[in-house]
């Protein structure tokens, strides 16, 4: 069965989070991760707070999370529905076991 992976991420002025003249090398590996997780099979989506606001009221774990922590539980890293990260954004080998990835395709996460 085909994972998926959805990233709530605090409000940016991209979806991304990469663009500006500051970009934040943590969102460029983070967004390649997610590229090569959804090369891999994995759906991906991905919700910014300042642009798509419905997704996130939407979601009963999103905004109970937020209601507890307030946004610096931001991003928020839910697969199938259940929030496995919070916080911060984790690398491609922590999204790679997150969502089931071992052996060979975990293999060539360079």
């Amino acid at each position: 069965m085909m994972k998926k992976i959805e990233v709530f991420d605090p409000p940016m002025c991209c979806s991304s989070g990469v663009c500006g003249p500051k970009v934040d090398k943590k969102l460029v590996e983070f967004s390649a991760a997610l590229a090569w997780l959804n090369a891999q099979g994995v759906e991906v989506q991905r919700y910014n707070a300042a642009q798509q606001y419905e997704a996130f009221v939407s979601n009963t774990k999103v905004v109970k999370a937020v209601n507890d922590s307030g946004t610096d539980c931001l991003p928020l890293i839910l697969v199938d529905g259940e929030i496995v990260s919070h916080g911060r954004y984790p690398r491609k080998e922590e999204l790679a076991t997150m969502v089931g990835l071992s052996g060979p395709a975990a293999a060539v996460l360079q």
